[in-house]
Formats: C-alpha cells, sequence, structure tokens
C-alpha cells in the first residue's frame, strides 16, 4: 500500500471540501502542516495574516459571503487564543468554519513544555466540534469529520494537532466524504400553511420579518408582499437580500434600523416572522400582534415572542405555499401609509446628502459609496455608528453583497471581511466601512491586502469618538467616559504600508478621492473626518403626539434635524379617513 505524509493527507481533505485558501501566522507548533501547505500550494493559498483574529474573522466571513467552510489555523498557545474572537463570531451567525490549532509534540504533552495549553476546554464552548488528534493516521480523518460537523450544525470546528504527527508517514486511504455530503431542504407541512391563511386574511396590519432563511428568496418575497399587500422588514444580516428600491422594503429593525420598520412592528397586528432569530423582538414587536413563526429550527419557535402558529420548514417555500394557497388582499391604508412612511424616510435621509456646512455629513460619503459601487459589489461594515449608517444609506441593488458581524457585534471585522470578499470573489469590487475604532483594531493588515494585491476599498468614518457606546452612556444618563479617541491620519498611515491613502477633511474633495479609488488597482484608504454626531436615535424615536408633548417633541426635531416626517400612525389615520 502506498504511503504519505499525514500533513499532505489532512491538507488533502480540505481540498477535497472545496477550501481553495486558509489563513494564520507560522510558529514552531505548526510547522508540520506549514510544509504540507508549501508541498500543497498549487491548490490551496496560504494567506498570512498580521494578527490571528484577523484571520479568523476573515474566515467568518468567507463563510458568511460564500456558504462554504472558511478555514484558519494558530500555532499552540498565544496563537491559538488569538483566534477566539473571530471563532465566537462564527458561531454566533451560524456559519461553518475550521480551526487548526498547533500543539506541542505528542512526547512533550503534559509535560507543562514551552507553550503547551490544553486547548480543548479553552474552545469547548465556541465549537461544535473539538478533538485532539491521536495518531498520524486519524489527522486526515478526524478534519473530514470537522468540516461535516461545521456544515452540517452551521458552527465552528475545532482540531488540535500535535506537531510531529504532521511530519509521519501514513498509509494513503481516501477518507473524505466531501464528495457523498448531502443536504435537503425541509418542506413546511401543508397543514401548518393553511392555518396561517386565516391570520393573513383577518389581519389589518400584518407585517412580514424576514431573515438568512430567505437568502436567494427575493423573488418569492417579492410576490407574497405585492399579493398580500403587506411591508416587509429584515434582519441586519439580511442586508441586501431584498433590493432597498423596493416599494414595500421598511429597513431593518432594533437600534441598527430605520424608523418605518420600527414604528410598523410596534403597530403591527400580525407578523410572520420567516428565517429569523432576531434578538430584539421582545423589545420591538408588538407583544399583542399574532405571531406566525416560520423556520427549520423548531428550538427557536417562542423565543422572541410568542408564537400562535409555528411552521416547520423551509422560508422559501412556506412564502410561494401561501401565495399559491391564500386570497390577494387589496391595498388598504395600512398598505398605503406605510409606503408613503418610507418615501418620507428616504427622502429625510437624501436631503443631507448635500453641503449645507463645512463639517461633512455621512450622508454625502455614502451617496459617493453608492455612485462608484458596481452592481455586484460587496460591502463589510464594521461595528458601530458605522453599521447604523450602512443599513441606511447604502442603497444596494439585490445583486450585491453586505456582511457584518451580527450577534456577536465584534468591532474589527471591516478589514478582516474585505480580505475575504476579495479572495473568494476576485473579481468583484470589495468596500470595507469602518468607524475610527474598529479600523484602528485590525489596521495593520492593510498590509495583507498590499501584499496580496488586493484592490479593496477601505473607507473609514473618523468622528474621534466610540460613538455607538458614547450613545449608550448618553441614555443611561451618564458621564461619558472613556469612549473619546485621539485623533489620527489613516490615510497617511496607511499610504505608509503601501495602499493608496486619501485623507478627506472637505466636501470637495470627495468626488475626487472616490473616482480614485474606483481606478485603483491596489489598496485605498479613504479617512473622512465627520462629525461626532448621533444617528437619528429609531429605537427611541419622541415624535408621537399620543405620547409627547409638543415641546418634548420639537426639542428631539431639532436636536436630530428631523423635518417633514410624520409618525406612521399619523400617516395611517389619514389614509383611513379618506377610505371611509
Amino acid at each position: 500500500m502506498s504511503t504519505i505524509n499525514a500533513g499532505i493527507a489532512m491538507v488533502k481533505v480540505l481540498e477535497s471540501w472545496g477550501v481553495d485558501h486558509i489563513y494564520g501566522i507560522p510558529g514552531g507548533s505548526f510547522n508540520s502542516i506549514m510544509d504540507a501547505l508549501y508541498h500543497e500550494k498549487d491548490q490551496i493559498d496560504y494567506i498570512q495574516v498580521r494578527h490571528e483574529e484577523v484571520g479568523a474573522l476573515a474566515a467568518a466571513a468567507d463563510a458568511k459571503l460564500t456558504g462554504k467552510v472558511g478555514a484558519v489555523f494558530g500555532s499552540a498557545g498565544p496563537g491559538a487564543t488569538h483566534l477566539i474572537n473571530g471563532l465566537y463570531d462564527a458561531q454566533m451567525d451560524h456559519v461553518p468554519v475550521v480551526a487548526l490549532l498547533g500543539q506541542v509534540a505528542s512526547t512533550s504533552m503534559n509535560y507543562t513544555a514551552f507553550q503547551e495549553l490544553n486547548e480543548n476546554p479553552i474552545f469547548a464552548d465556541v465549537s461544535v466540534y473539538n478533538r485532539t488528534v491521536m495518531t498520524p493516521e486519524s489527522l486526515p480523518y478526524v478534519v473530514d469529520e470537522a468540516i461535516k460537523a461545521a456544515y452540517a450544525h452551521q458552527g465552528v470546528a475545532v482540531v488540535t494537532i500535535p506537531v510531529d504527527f504532521g511530519f509521519e508517514e501514513i498509509e494513503w486511504q481516501d477518507v473524505s466524504n466531501a464528495s457523498t455530503y448531502k443536504t435537503g431542504v425541509i418542506l413546511p407541512e401543508m397543514e401548518d400553511v393553511k392555518a396561517a391563511l386565516p391570520y393573513l386574511e383577518q389581519a389589518q396590519k400584518p407585517v412580514l420579518f424576514i431573515g438568512q432563511g430567505v437568502r436567494h428568496g427575493y423573488d418569492q418575497i417579492k410576490k407574497f408582499t405585492e399579493y398580500f399587500k403587506m411591508p416587509v422588514v429584515a434582519s441586519v444580516l439580511a442586508k441586501g437580500i431584498v433590493p432597498d428600491e423596493d416599494k414595500n422594503f421598511l429597513g431593518f429593525a432594533g437600534r441598527v434600523a430605520t424608523k418605518p420598520a420600527n414604528e410598523a412592528l410596534a403597530e403591527a397586528d400580525l407578523i410572520l416572522f420567516v428565517g429569523s432569530d432576531f434578538p430584539f423582538g421582545r423589545t420591538f414587536f408588538n407583544p399583542e400582534a399574532a405571531f406566525i413563526q416560520v423556520d427549520i429550527d423548531a428550538a427557536k419557535f417562542g423565543r422572541r415572542h410568542h408564537t400562535d402558529l409555528a411552521i416547520l420548514g423551509d422560508g422559501k417555500t412556506t412564502l410561494e405555499n401561501l401565495v399559491e394557497l391564500g386570497k390577494e388582499r387589496s391595498e388598504d391604508a395600512w398598505y398605503l401609509a406605510n409606503q408613503e412612511n418610507l418615501r418620507n424616510w428616504r427622502r429625510w435621509l437624501t436631503s443631507f446628502e448635500e453641503p449645507t456646512e463645512q463639517s461633512i455629513r455621512p450622508e454625502a460619503i455614502y451617496k459617493e459609496i453608492n455612485r462608484i459601487a458596481e452592481r455586484d459589489a460587496i460591502f463589510v461594515t464594521d461595528v458601530g455608528n458605522t453599521t447604523i449608517h450602512s443599513i441606511r444609506l447604502l442603497n444596494m441593488t439585490g445583486e450585491q453583497l453586505h456582511t457584518t458581524s451580527g450577534w456577536f457585534a465584534t468591532m474589527g471585522n471591516g478589514v478582516p471581511g474585505g480580505i475575504a470578499a476579495k479572495l473568494s470573489f476576485p473579481e468583484r469590487q470589495v468596500f470595507t466601512l469602518s468607524g475610527d475604532g474598529g479600523f484602528a483594531m485590525v489596521m495593520q493588515d492593510i498590509l495583507t491586502q498590499v501584499s496580496y494585491q488586493l484592490p479593496i476599498i477601505n473607507v473609514v468614518f473618523s468622528n474621534y469618538s466610540f460613538g455607538f457606546i458614547e450613545a449608550e452612556q448618553e441614555d443611561t444618563e451618564q458621564q461619558k467616559f472613556g469612549v473619546s479617541l485621539e485623533q489620527a491620519d489613516f490615510g497617511k498611515a496607511c499610504e505608509a504600508l503601501g495602499a493608496d491613502g486619501f485623507t478627506i477633511t472637505h466636501y470637495e474633495q470627495l468626488r475626487p478621492a472616490f473616482d480614485a479609488a474606483a481606478k485603483s488597482d491596489r489598496p485605498v484608504v479613504i479617512d473622512v473626518k465627520i462629525p461626532n454626531k448621533r444617528p437619528l436615535p429609531v429605537e427611541d424615536l419622541h415624535l408621537d403626539p399620543r405620547k409627547y408633548s409638543e415641546e418634548e417633541i420639537e426639542r428631539f426635531k431639532e436636536k436630530y434635524e428631523v423635518h417633514d416626517m410624520p409618525v406612521l400612525h399619523e400617516i395611517y389615520t389619514h389614509h383611513l379617513s379618506k377610505q371611509l
């Protein structure tokens, strides 16, 4: 029987599952696998990052953008522990990632060797599969099992590899199950689908809420909303599934949200909750609303709102079935009021695109981003106020992709996600959108973009503050403390790292910088200095005359420059009176 190096056999398993690149930083405890990666370099690319956290966040972004397993490694001790942040991002956003951990030689284990850690318990909580390889012969098998588990449970699989095992020769066996691995669609029971029809017929204020479970389902969503005459709201991770120009797409709920979406969910008497596990439902959904939940995971039923009807099955299929079986609704005051509320909201946002003052508003920056963005561009948004701006101001086409760190909401995911996006989709235009706080955490990996000649457009919104946290301190009426940031010129700094750098302080500099970025074949960093103004807090609007005095409303409007934007209830009442 022929033999093969155990490390090479393991790397070939990765290749069989479609892994074409892996992130990491070499270390003595991982050198046997580095040697295997060298021998397989024509089949799988090793991507040298400047911090293992960046590699793990990039692997998570690969999985979010492609649906394929992301891959990363870290050497024993600090290399491994640096992965934790990115692996939790993958775990909490439910995407498959395999993490390979270096370990001291098997003959040194349990001898308190240099950099030796008991890595299994450290990674137990973050993983769906967590094993230490016990023999060289089992190395390829364990990695195959890990990848199967990562796909099956949409989570993180961790394999710890004693360094000596990767150097050993073993008998060659094709242990990969990639060619026979299957997934399927859970179809809803028709009795459950039919049980939803009376809710749809009787509702006066219905809302469709979608999550990632209906990805690639815009055709079904559009037909459903137009047939049943209801608006649609999405989770942040579902940004891009519905084109932003859709007349019924109200945006997003919660704090990283839009006014039309929050208002509709607070007023709704029926919420059809499809393919989502939105964690803030009990805060932002009308508690009295009837609630139909559609999901492929029964454990999620009732988690976010009392559920009146649960439908176990694929979200897209369920929407199709409801249209096939249900009675078409006519346009009514609720449907028209939400469309008008949405138009008012969009007009209000665009009213700030043109210069009216010396400082540059985010709306003007996103106008430039939307102007140069190609129809299938990919956007990776970091966490903070930039997330709020992106979900409100990126006008996505339906062909474009967007991702961020959703549930874990870790700052510093922008630059790593951009690296992943460009490696996975080399022919597509890629933007990263970061605040100065998040960007500073990972800016060293602009070097990675430069090293691998990745023409990514990195936009930094510098307001010299952890603005999102500053707003939280404001809401709790405490002293603002620890949130101010030292000013930095990221354009010049990143130019020194080898990127094209621009620092923008005036409106007239915006267009030339973005024109240059669109034409560049190198990484670009555009650092735009913006005022430290809080985005409109749609989670706590002081605009409704039923709840606030005229004085309170006027004070709120003045602070946040609100104009020509009545609340949904007022618009709905107006449309209702016209129909009587």
